[in-house]
């Protein structure tokens, strides 16, 4: 398996290594040429490069600039495909320094973790590819765990083309979502764990957010009402929008921060005392129906709470307007996220 790809953060106080993202900064993502990626099945597909434009605060105006990553589409129809970004292996500081405004404290402690490399979706899952899977009938060697309803989300318009994030699905509604995706491919497709999740979203990035140090409207769907450090104040939008409305960070990934809260598949913990170190999910065995967790905030919550750090409690079989869900794909098959 060949990766051209690299992140490194230093832990706070120390000298990053020359190779390393400034903090602030939207990190270093610079593949050249497709590369070939196996899967524990011995699954083979190529990996093209994908060209964006990002951007960053620093700290005002926004600075927008262009960034390249590499990933794969994976079709659901001959229309509707799910876009996959290969996520560099590397290690980050996961968690909030204890100054971070609007912190919490089951926001720490901050601890090193170190992750392989896998693949994340671009966006979350928008509509149209949710009532694709959601149709899908069993095929031979398949089975389905639940039905799944085709259109469960509260905001829904008929002329955007199912672009909007799905929402209004709990935890077993994603979890069935990924199993049938994992069945129908071959892959093994799954939830993020929690680490993944804000590995994903930092990007290389130490600030709160991976834009910098505040959040504007212009980069992503909040309550922008509500300003956070030296941010100024904006539309409050109050629904989704489409998927990929604003700028992606430095890794491609679009929606990161606000428009829907993302389930993890991790349970909750207050704390991260006794976390996992290579960012594995952190599973409490026997307990299927124990309190999960939420990240990213949504369009109805204020900046602080959609920082890269910020974590929500929420029961699996939640199913409200402000939560949707995006997948990973996992190249070390189903040991990484048991």
């Amino acid at each position: 398996m060949a990766w051209c790809l690299s992140s490194k953060i230093s832990p706070p106080g120390e000298t990053p290594p020359a190779d390393a993202a400034p903090a602030g900064a939207g990190g270093s993502f610079h593949p050249v040429h497709p590369i070939a990626f196996f899967l524990m099945n011995k699954t083979e597909f190529h990996l093209e490069p994908l060209d964006f434009e990002t951007a960053t605060l620093s700290p005002t105006p926004v600075i927008y600039r262009p960034g390249q990553a590499q990933g794969f589409c994976e079709p659901l129809t001959d229309d509707i495909a799910l876009t996959m970004l290969a996520i560099p292996p590397g290690s980050f500081w996961m968690g909030s320094p204890e100054g971070e405004e609007c912190r919490s404290g089951d926001e720490g402690p901050l601890h090193l973790v170190q992750l392989g490399g896998f693949l994340m979706g671009q966006t979350p899952i928008t509509q149209a590819q949710w009532r694709e899977v959601a149709g899908w009938e069993e095929r031979e060697g398949e089975k389905w765990g639940q039905e799944l309803k085709a259109d469960p989300s509260y905001f829904r318009t008929g002329n955007d083309g199912g672009a909007r994030p799905v929402e209004r699905v709990s935890w077993h509604d994603a979890m069935e979502f990924c199993s049938r995706l994992s069945q129908r491919t071959g892959r093994t497709y799954t939830l993020p764990s929690e680490a993944q999740w804000e590995y994903a979203c930092r990007a290389g990035t130490t600030t709160p957010f991976a834009f910098g140090h505040t959040l504007t409207e212009e980069l992503a769907n909040y309550n922008a009402r509500e300003t956070y450090a030296n941010g100024a104040k904006g539309e409050y939008r109050r629904e989704t929008t489409p998927v990929g409305s604003f700028p992606p960070n430095a890794w491609g990934l679009y929606d990161m921060h606000g428009n829907v809260w993302e389930w993890c598949l991790d349970h909750w913990h207050d704390s991260y005392e006794g976390a996992p170190g290579d960012g594995s999910a952190w599973i409490n065995k026997d307990e299927e129906e124990g309190t999960r967790l939420l990240r990213g905030g949504s369009w109805y919550f204020d900046p602080g709470n959609c920082r890269s750090a910020f974590r929500f409690p929420a029961k699996p079989v939640n199913a409200v307007e402000l939560v949707g869900f995006r997948v990973v794909c996992l190249p070390q098959g189903s040991a990484l996220n048991p």
